[in-house]
């Protein structure tokens, strides 16, 4: 894998200052994934300055929408090594989905290519398609036997992911959180490596948060195994102060500053000013 090392986090200005401090690079806990390009351009340049300023702080990269596939090959090769120069990891997003319906010779030949091109997570999602678990627990597998991690997305809303209107989303219906939950259970005991949560139906284009929803796989799973989306500010906030400084969250890549400076504790809105706390041995 591109990270083995651990990295030493670089003195940062006004060191007098007290901070939540952070775990150095690879952590395990409190890992802030950014979104790269998809609603916005999120090329080698932006990214040198982004992680000269942010790089202590951020886990991984993940693509969207199937973006590497439009992009010529050195522009995502270049990415990538750039992103492991900093040991940040690179997901490739769930596009796998939009590959399933291609068959199962391009799903391998997917497989094969982020792996020669790099890639160190394989996001495995199904907004859009229905699929039985037995064949999510085929996809770890492959996935794993690659040398790559999987990292499933899990969520209670059919078709999410692509910016569908709240309305659509409703009328599709949600999941029951047990039934999720369950599934999550057995892709960690299939190997992979954490779950990520999907946002819609529970804080994305719904008219109520279903914050019952985190809760209960925080309970049944634990906090050290889950990512939540939360690219809205809104939301990362209320994970922060409902579950701490730690908790590990995916977030657009304009959104990493406001972010650390909440998990800092160095800044925040009225309800979190000076009240995001840790306490490390």
């Amino acid at each position: 894998m591109a990270m083995k090392r651990r990295s030493k986090q670089p003195e940062r200005s006004f060191p007098f200052l007290r901070i939540n401090e952070r775990e150095s690079k690879p952590r395990k806990h409190g890992l802030t994934e950014i979104r790269g390009p998809y609603y916005s351009i999120v090329g080698r340049r932006y990214l040198e300055d982004l992680f000269e300023t942010m790089g202590a702080y951020v886990d991984s990269l993940k693509f969207a929408g199937g973006s590497f596939a439009l992009m010529p090959q050195q522009a995502v090769r270049d990415i990538i090594e750039l992103c492991h120069k900093r040991d940040v990891l690179v997901s490739t997003g769930g596009f796998i989905e939009r590959v399933l319906v291609q068959g199962g010779d391009a799903v391998r030949h997917y497989v094969a290519e982020c792996k020669k091109l790099g890639f160190d997570i394989i996001e495995i999602s199904a907004g859009f398609v229905s699929i039985s678990t037995d064949d999510w627990l085929r996809l770890i597998e492959l996935v794993r036997k690659s040398g790559l991690k999987a990292k499933p997305e899990v969520g209670i809303q059919f078709g999410a992911g692509g910016a569908t209107a709240a309305a659509e989303l409703k009328a599709e219906g949600t999941r029951d959180p047990s039934w999720a939950i369950a599934e999550a259970k057995r892709f960690l005991d299939a190997g992979a490596d954490i779950i990520m949560i999907e946002s819609e139906g529970i804080t994305e284009n719904v008219d109520q948060w279903r914050t019952d929803v985190p809760a209960k796989f925080v309970d049944e799973i634990g906090m050290d195994k889950l990512m939540f989306e939360a690219a809205d500010p809104d939301v990362f906030e209320w994970y922060i102060k409902n579950y701490g400084a730690d908790a590990n969250l995916f977030v657009d890549h304009s959104q990493i500053v406001q972010l650390e400076c909440l998990r800092a504790g160095i800044w925040g809105t009225k309800s979190l000013w000076g009240r995001v706390v840790t306490y490390k041995e």
